[in-house]
């Protein structure tokens, strides 16, 4: 096989790995206009099973609670994670591998055993006495639960950028006169922030897609996916299909302008050391 042959077979590999990909989810969306309820004809082009997503009040309200939820974890697991992964680096080389494997369980572990575990535990705090009488499901048994799972995303996402830092930038911000305290914000913390941003969009985007480890946990609350569950046990509602298409670009938009966003810091990045290193070989 010749260079030739070898691209052209490596490019029709690529093609077809994101049809496989993609291609359900463009079927999707085609059919999110399609006029009848029809699952293999397209009959027409109609925007009205949008139109009736959005006066569909139980899909409306599991959606705010889905953001919702999903912001407050993202925000909540973002952080503890963040400082776990400061911790987890002080540490010694043995203790960083026993704390890392104890933390990488969550990721492996099927979420079922996650939720059922999860839910024996608020079952136990509850017939301890809390939650009083309206129960302890509901809003604090969900946060809970997805900052539990979110947090080690944000650890095996921040952690690799914590041990690429060079460790005399924090000794040598405070030589240069920086308190601890802004020796971190201001040194350490911006080197971090790009791991941290796709921390927390990994975890923004596990927590409104989960549906197991909710199941288990929200009481008579229905978080987006519960909802789409319960309307799916007779029929697939076009609706869905215009739901899923608009979370889709929604979610794809956001990628675009973060990475968009991480190129730019770095083109600036790269023309500041650019300028140094001319302003230094003027000298």
């Amino acid at each position: 096989m010749n260079k030739k042959q070898s691209v052209l077979l490596q490019r029709t590999y690529i093609i077809l790995i994101f049809c496989f990909m993609y291609l359900p989810i463009a079927v999707m969306i085609a059919f999110s206009f399609n006029e009848s309820k029809s699952r293999a004809n397209f009959t027409g082009f109609t925007l009205d099973w949008y139109k009736s997503l959005f006066h569909n009040e139980m899909i409306l309200s599991a959606l705010g609670l889905s953001l919702i939820l999903a912001l407050v974890s993202s925000v909540l697991a973002t952080v503890l994670g963040t400082l776990a992964t400061i911790g987890i680096h002080s540490m010694s080389r043995r203790t960083q591998l026993i704390v890392n494997n104890i933390s990488y369980v969550p990721v492996v572990n099927p979420e079922i055993i996650t939720g059922v575990s999860l839910m024996l535990l608020f079952v136990m705090a509850q017939n301890f006495g809390l939650g009083g009488d309206s129960g302890l499901f509901g809003w604090p048994t969900l946060l809970v639960a997805h900052i539990t799972f979110n947090v080690p995303y944000v650890i095996f996402n921040v952690g690799p950028k914590l041990r690429q830092l060079d460790p005399s930038l924090y000794n040598a911000a405070l030589d240069l006169g920086c308190t601890p305290r802004q020796a971190f914000f201001k040194v350490i913390l911006p080197q971090l922030s790009p791991a941290i941003l796709s921390a927390f969009l990994i975890c923004l985007t596990y927590s409104i897609d989960d549906f197991m480890i909710s199941y288990f946990n929200s009481g008579t609350m229905q978080t987006l996916p519960i909802a789409i569950y319960s309307m799916t046990r007779k029929k697939v509602s076009p609706e869905i299909n215009a739901l899923s298409a608009v979370m889709f670009c929604v979610i794809l938009a956001i990628i675009l302008v973060s990475n968009a966003a991480d190129s730019r810091a770095y083109r600036k990045n790269q023309n500041a050391i650019r300028k140094a290193m001319q302003e230094e070989g003027a000298r």
